[in-house]
């Protein structure tokens, strides 16, 4: 197809062909097309056979659209177009009828699944030559294999954030400040709006004036609508090493947020200022529960490791043990303290275990913490904070630029999804550590490497 060709379809009606990638990301993607028809391969209805039964997000996502599937199916055959509800287009399964230019099976061989989606695609493209047939997917492979046989490919870009450069950090640093100024804000006992005219936008928001020797960190709270001053003093014997670090335990420690997200690369000290936070509270909840989405590795889920439950899930929590030691080691000379910690986790007052266990519960009055929560959807996140009930704290952490899911990016994850989306609620504070603070070596890593 000439390029001439191509400008005159892309103004048309168009059929996107979704992969099993996108249904497992969003089991409601074929309504986010607008007026567009939608198509699925027959192969990914089977594919999802496969995957519905389990307790994992993906399961679920399965289940849900097999259910929503036979909802629009009703008494009519899915292999003719049937309209979607309102405004939108059309939908139907399609087969993989060797009908196009190119077949994907003698190309690539038949050992995939995704080359007879592929030639599903080819084929309705084959059929509607006045239209522009899209193939979505969240497999970048097999969109390059697309566009290798002339077939449109993109990704699913609902819950993607447009413009990653400009995510929320949570700060606001406001440089050429008096240091006579300064001086006179810190006496203050109450910093109004009108002592510092500033005006972002967002709800709760960290800010830092810094002047020629002086420097004041400050949290514009909405609650109160007026600004905190924020001091860098330690939290169950863990001290901040940074501005920022003192902005987080901040958010973390104040109990009028509900909800908190703290993003920055590995060595920041995400995982540890949250746990901090949560044993300094722990008389205010019933439970700190701390977890992180198991990510198998070698395509193998827990269930090929030996041993039972808690011997399956210890590998994937051995980064919280580890924070969780650290703290002991900052009472080595308290045994009553350390003695303490060690009763919490065993009277399960801490508790450690994997996002599989969630699901369908109440979370009432738990300092709920995520780590890793960049290798979860938007989906996943909504799924999570839904379950919050009456006096519930949620803190994510994650570095959205350290992806451990094939189908998920800086853009596409659900911490990115969550930051850009809730900031400016009178619920949230977030904020984006930059400097590490776990070795000089670590920094190395991240800074050169």
């Amino acid at each position: 197809m000439n390029k001439e060709s191509r400008a005159k379809l892309a103004g048309k009606k168009k059929i996107f062909v979704l992969d099993t990638s996108v249904i497992l990301y969003d089991h409601n993607a074929f309504e986010n097309f607008q007026e567009h028809d939608v198509a699925i391969p027959i192969q990914v209805l089977e594919e999802l056979d496969n995957m519905k039964t389990g307790n994992d997000t993906r399961n679920f996502e399965a289940r849900s659209f097999i259910r929503l599937m036979d909802g629009l199916s009703r008494k009519h055959l899915l292999n003719h177009w049937q309209p979607l509800n309102g405004t939108k287009g059309c939908f139907k399964v399609i087969m993989d009828k060797k009908t196009g230019s190119y077949d994907a099976e003698g190309i690539f061989g038949d050992a995939k699944t995704d080359h007879r989606i592929l030639n599903a695609a080819l084929a309705l493209q084959a059929e509607n030559p006045d239209k522009r047939v899209v193939l979505v997917s969240k497999d970048i492979c097999l969109r390059l294999k697309a566009k290798a046989l002339d077939l449109n490919a993109e990704d699913y870009e609902t819950g993607k954030i447009k413009n990653l450069d400009e995510l929320y950090t949570g700060i606001t640093v406001i440089n050429k400040q008096t240091d006579k100024f300064i001086t006179q804000l810190k006496k203050q006992p109450i910093i109004t709006s009108e002592d510092i005219p500033v005006r972002n936008g967002f709800a709760n928001h960290f800010y830092q004036l810094q002047g020629k020797q002086k420097t004041l960190s400050v949290f514009y709270s909405m609650q109160t609508g007026t600004f905190e001053k924020v001091e860098e003093h330690p939290v169950f014997s863990i001290l901040p090493k940074n501005p920022e670090q003192a902005f987080a335990l901040h958010a973390l420690m104040n109990p009028d947020i509900k909800l908190v997200t703290i993003q920055g690369n590995a060595g920041t000290g995400k995982t540890l200022l949250a746990l901090a936070s949560a044993l300094e509270q722990r008389r205010e909840y019933r439970q700190i529960y701390v977890t992180r989405p198991i990510i198998p590795l070698s395509n193998k889920d827990i269930g090929f490791l030996p041993g039972d439950v808690k011997s399956k899930v210890d590998p994937y929590m051995a980064p919280i043990w580890d924070n969780l030691k650290f703290i002991k080691e900052q009472y080595a000379d308290d045994e009553k303290m350390q003695a303490k910690i060690d009763e919490l986790v065993t009277n399960d007052k801490i508790s450690i275990a994997p996002l599989a266990f969630i699901r369908g519960r109440t979370l009432t009055k738990k300092f709920f913490i995520v780590d890793e929560a960049q290798n979860l959807t938007p989906h996943e996140v909504k799924t999570i904070i839904s379950r919050a009930g009456e006096h519930s704290k949620f803190v994510f952490t994650g570095d959205i630029y350290q992806i451990d899911t094939p189908y998920l990016d800086a853009e596409s994850n659900g911490l990115s999804y969550l930051i850009d989306k809730a900031k400016g609620h009178p619920l949230y504070a977030h904020i984006t550590l930059q400097k590490g603070e776990r070795s000089e070596l670590a920094n190395l890593a991240n800074e050169l490497l």
